[in-house]
């Protein structure tokens, strides 16, 4: 188990690893900035091969769409740290523990039928970062009689 203070700390890792794809996507969207998302994908893709191009336009707004959603999700995590955690820590544990369960089987289920099965793999990753110890309850503190803890 891990400490209510670990867990809060997390969440902010969470929320870096999440909305620092972020701005790496939106940046996809102009021709000139968007190598890193191309590698970035072209990884993801496996084998290393020039694939996807980022190209089209329709990819270039799908960055744009999935970019903003990341930041948005990003920064979510980092408020309910900072806002909620503390009045709430198991609610919002399990907010974002189911969160990112579901992101891992929707984009790992479109991954893999749109035959991109290696970013599925990648996906294993990046939920355990986004998880790391809050995969587990935080320890709950209690008071004794004289009312140390």
């Amino acid at each position: 188990m891990a400490s209510h203070t670990v867990h809060k700390r997390w969440l902010k890792v969470s929320a870096l690893v999440i909305g620092f794809f972020g701005p790496v996507l939106t940046l996809g969207t102009v021709p000139a900035t968007n190598e890193l998302a191309r590698l970035g994908l072209d990884i993801l893709t496996w084998p290393v091969d020039g694939f996807p191009s980022y190209a089209s336009e329709e990819i270039r707004f799908l960055s744009a769409l999935t970019g903003g959603f990341l930041v948005g999700w990003g920064v979510t995590i980092w408020l309910l740290s900072a806002l909620v955690y503390d009045a709430a820590p198991e609610a919002v544990r399990k907010s974002v523990l189911y969160g990112a369960l579901a992101w891992f089987l929707f984009d790992s289920f479109g991954s893999i039928t749109s035959g991109q099965w290696p970013n599925a793999l990648w996906n294993v990753l990046v939920l355990l970062l986004i998880v790391g110890p809050m995969w587990w309850p935080a320890e709950i503190k209690t008071q004794t009689q004289d009312g140390m803890l």
